[in-house]
């Protein structure tokens, strides 16, 4: 009934196989409840910090609430659809929360026990938590190519110390033994399986993701350089790695082992094809002369604190995602490493505060910067202010509007939840998920969305739409029109709103049918009207 978990069993455990069955099926149920529970929980907010509370505390073994989570997203079919949005928020927190453990336990690990791979891996994981990404499987993966070098240096040189069969626990010492293994590496990762630096799509972040890397044998400077640094050691050549600005580099001893003297070094350029580049190379390679601190070896903790720095720098440059999740991991991570950095613990709570989600924790990092820095009393009292300001106003908050068709004020409103509507201007596709009789906004938003240029302006019915791109917009009814050719919306938060795709609409869910009773009923009489003929 349950494969995924045949993993955790041995074939020699003495299992009572009845008493699992009770625990899975008792944490099945138990999912379930709580999966349930939260569209009526938070279906007006984000789900707080503190919302997580009864699923850090659970009574069942937490691989089997996992694999339960993971049968929800697995459902089949176009059902389900807020369950598997809030079992998804939960599999992810759970994920998180477990990969932050296994990094702090890295973290205090002694240097030489802190494998690169191994802390690539884990901000990979914590990026992508519902990815199935581990160590085990990267590792397997990084072998097989370290093989197929074996294979290339055996046929240079068939009695090279790097094919005995205990290679890597032992460093090569001779120079030119250590030029055959570089060899053999440039010839199979960049001639044989062709990886190769991205700089078409330098910026994406799929090039910082060592899973990734292996599966489009594309990366970036730093993250190709685990890479090869991973494969050299495997071999017996020791290269360490250099936080050269701009260009992130390797470097090979080719004096006396741990000379301070950087000309004693030939520096690897991963993402240029194992380019072996001299200390005057390196500087042409950025453009302009460094000191010589910037070719220093660095620790496998600030790989990892340039890593996620990257990642920082791509989640502050995306501008679709509206939710910023790149950015908060990567706070996360960073936050991790350096809990007392106060630029970014100012950068959390701003990001917090701008989204609008976990005041009162937006209150404990403030406390906290204040602590750490007294001088930021200026900052941390604007956003004091204003976060206690957002705490009582929600507490003022009465339950949700309804908006009943029937009512005079809503005469003008055509449209209705859950139909799959094409924008006349822009031409995206989208779904209806609120609507207002007139427009909303502020006078600001009107003014910058000149909307005032509209035939009918802001006195018109206005719509809150997901939009395909992820995005969420606020459209003028005059803007949109029904979609000939409806399709499903690939949006993330399509599961908070609606419970079901019929193929040619969507079906709110009893949170959104709360606050809009009488729609249902309208939408399903449009779509009978416009699709049943197949005309519009």
């Amino acid at each position: 009934r349950w494969p995924s978990l045949l993993k955790y069993y041995s074939h020699t455990d003495g299992v009572s196989w009845l008493e699992e069955y009770k625990a899975r099926h008792n944490a099945g149920l138990e999912a379930q409840r709580i999966v349930s529970s939260f569209s009526k929980r938070f279906f007006s907010e984000h789900v707080p910090c503190d919302g997580f509370s009864d699923i850090e505390t659970l009574a069942c073994p937490s691989h089997f609430f996992e694999d339960e989570l993971m049968c929800i997203l697995n459902m089949e079919g176009r059902k389900g659809l807020t369950w598997k949005y809030y079992a998804k928020k939960i599999l992810y927190f759970l994920r998180q929360q477990n990969i932050l453990k296994n990094l702090k336990e890295y973290l205090q690990r002694p240097t030489d026990r802190q494998s690169f791979l191994e802390g690539a891996v884990l901000i990979d994981q914590y990026c992508n938590p519902l990815s199935d990404i581990c160590l085990k499987s990267v590792q397997a993966q990084v072998d097989d190519i370290t093989d197929k070098v074996r294979k290339v240096l055996r046929a240079k040189n068939p009695r090279h110390p790097s094919l005995a069969s205990k290679a890597g626990e032992v460093l090569i010492p001779e120079v030119e033994l250590q030029r055959q293994v570089l060899d053999a590496m440039n010839c199979v990762l960049y001639e044989q399986l062709k990886y190769k630096g991205n700089e078409l799509d330098y910026y994406n972040s799929l090039n910082s993701y060592i899973h990734q890397v292996l599966i489009r044998r594309t990366g970036i400077p730093i993250s190709l350089s685990v890479l090869y640094l991973t494969i050299a050691r495997q071999l017996g050549v020791k290269l360490e790695p250099v936080n050269f600005p701009s260009h992130f580099l390797l470097r090979w001893c080719q004096g006396k082992e741990g000379s301070t003297d950087i000309f004693d070094y030939t520096y690897i350029d991963a993402f240029g094809k194992g380019k072996q580049l001299t200390v005057k190379e390196c500087e042409y390679l950025i453009g302009h002369h460094v000191t010589e601190e910037f070719y220093g070896v660095v620790t496998s903790k600030e790989v990892l604190q340039r890593m996620v720095g990257n990642l920082l720098n791509l989640g502050k440059r995306e501008s679709t995602d509206q939710s910023y999740q790149l950015l908060r991991d990567s706070l996360d991570l960073y936050l991790a490493m350096y809990p007392d950095n106060v630029q970014h613990l100012m950068l959390q709570a701003r990001l917090y505060f701008h989204l609008g989600i976990w005041p009162e924790k937006v209150l404990d990092i403030l406390q906290h910067i204040q602590a750490l820095d007294p001088s930021q009393h200026g900052a941390v009292g604007y956003l004091v202010q204003h976060t206690l300001e957002h705490i009582e106003r929600r507490k003022e908050e009465v339950g949700p509007e309804v908006k009943h068709r029937s009512d005079e004020k809503h005469k003008e409103v055509c449209f209705s939840i859950g139909l799959i509507m094409k924008h006349k201007r822009y031409g995206y596709n989208c779904v209806i998920y609120g609507w207002d009789p007139a427009c909303m906004m502020g006078r600001e938003w009107i003014r910058n969305m000149n909307v005032h240029s509209l035939p009918h302006g802001p006195y018109q019915p206005f719509y809150n739409v997901l939009v395909e791109d992820g995005s969420c917009r606020y459209a003028a009814q005059e803007n949109l029109e029904y979609n000939s050719e409806p399709r499903e919306i690939p949006h993330p938060d399509i599961g908070r709103y609606f419970s079901e795709f019929t193929g040619i609409h969507y079906l709110a869910n009893t949170e959104l049918e709360i606050r809009y009773p009488e729609d249902l009923e309208l939408t399903r009489a449009t779509v009978q009207k416009i699709y049943s003929s197949g005309k519009e």
